[in-house]
C-alpha cells in the first residue's frame, strides 16, 4: 500500500508539472504574430489613416491597421511622434521600456521549467526506488543482509512451533555439512514455504535457521519485486540471487511473497506485476 501511495503522489506531481509547463509555453507562443514593418512604412500608414491603435514601449511600437492586422516596428528618436499620431486619430497606449536581460540569464530562464521537471522526476524516482544516491540503480536488489553482528537468532529463541523446527532441522544439518549429504546423493530442498498469520514467528524461524547453520541471512519483501517499470522486478530478482550465490551457502527470506502472486490488475499503482 505504501508503494501504491508513492506512485499516485508521483504521477500527480508530474502531471501538475506537465500542465504548468504546457501553460508556460502556451502563454509564450499564444501571442499574436506581429508583422514587422519599417518605420517609414509606419509613417506612411499613419499619414494615410490606415493605423487604428498603437502601443509604445520604449523604442518598440506595436499596433493594428484599420483592417485588424497587427504590426510592429522600431522607432528612432522621432520628434513629435505622439503629436503626429494624435492628429491622425490613432489610439495611443504607452508602457515602460523593457529592461535588457543578459543573454545567459535569458537562456537559463527559458530552460528552467524543463530542468525543474527533470530534477523533480529524478528526485521522486530516487525516493520511490530507494536509490540512496544511485539514480540508475532501479534494478538493484533491496535485500538486507543480516549477520551475527545484528544479533544471532537460534531455535532456542523460537517458541511454540516445535513441529516446524523439527521439519527444518534437516535443512540446518545440510547447511552445516553439505559434503556429507552430497556423498550420499542427497539434495537440499530448493526452498521452504512458511505459511501463517502475521506475528506467528515466520521471520524469526527463518533467521533461526541461518543462526543455527552460521550462514548469511538475506531478507526482502515481496512487494519490492513489483514496480511500475517493466523489467525492474525481474532485474531485482536476478540481482538478489546473484548476491546469494556470492555468499553461498546462505538463506534468502522473501516476506509477503503473496504480493508477487496477486491477481493481475488488482493493483492501483499502474505498475508492472512480475
Amino acid at each position: 500500500m505504501k508503494n501504491i501511495t508513492k506512485n499516485i503522489v508521483l504521477w500527480i506531481i508530474v502531471g501538475l508539472l506537465l500542465v504548468a509547463l504546457f501553460n508556460l509555453f502556451q502563454g509564450t507562443t499564444s501571442n499574436k504574430s506581429y508583422t514587422k514593418i519599417s518605420f517609414s512604412d509606419f509613417l506612411i500608414a499613419t499619414d494615410t489613416g490606415n493605423v487604428s491603435e498603437v502601443n509604445i514601449r520604449g523604442n518598440k511600437i506595436e499596433g493594428y491597421f484599420d483592417d485588424g492586422r497587427p504590426f510592429s516596428t522600431y522607432s528612432p528618436n522621432y520628434p513629435n511622434l505622439v503629436d503626429k499620431l494624435n492628429s491622425a486619430g490613432v489610439k495611443i497606449t504607452a508602457e515602460p521600456a523593457d529592461k535588457s536581460m543578459h543573454p545567459i540569464l535569458s537562456v537559463l530562464l527559458s530552460w528552467f521549467p524543463m530542468l525543474l521537471l527533470i530534477g523533480v522526476w529524478i528526485f521522486f524516482m530516487r525516493q520511490m526506488q530507494g536509490g540512496g544516491g544511485k539514480a540508475m540503480g532501479f534494478g538493484k536488489s533491496k535485500a538486507k543482509l543480516l549477520n551475527e553482528a545484528v544479533g544471532k537468532v537460534t531455535f532456542d529463541d523460537v517458541a511454540g512451533i516445535d513441529e516446524a523446527k523439527q521439519e527444518l532441522e534437516e535443512v540446518v544439518e545440510f547447511l552445516k555439512d553439505q559434503k556429507k549429504f552430497s556423498r550420499l546423493g542427497g539434495k537440499i530442498p530448493t526452498g521452504a514455504l512458511l505459511v501463517g498469520p502475521p506475528g506467528t514467528g515466520k521471520t524469526l524461524l527463518a533467521r533461526a535457521i541461518a543462526g543455527e547453520a552460521n550462514v548469511p541471512f538475506f531478507s526482502i519483501s515481496g512487494s519490492d519485486f513489483v514496480e511500475m517499470f517493466v523489467g525492474v522486478g525481474a532485474s531485482r530478482v536476478r540481482d538478489m540471487f546473484e548476491q546469494g550465490k556470492k555468499n553461498a551457502p546462505c538463506i534468502i527470506f522473501i516476506d509477503e511473497i503473496d504480493a508477487v502472486g496477486r491477481h493481475r490488475g488488482a493493483g492501483l499503482g499502474g505498475g508492472n506485476d512480475e
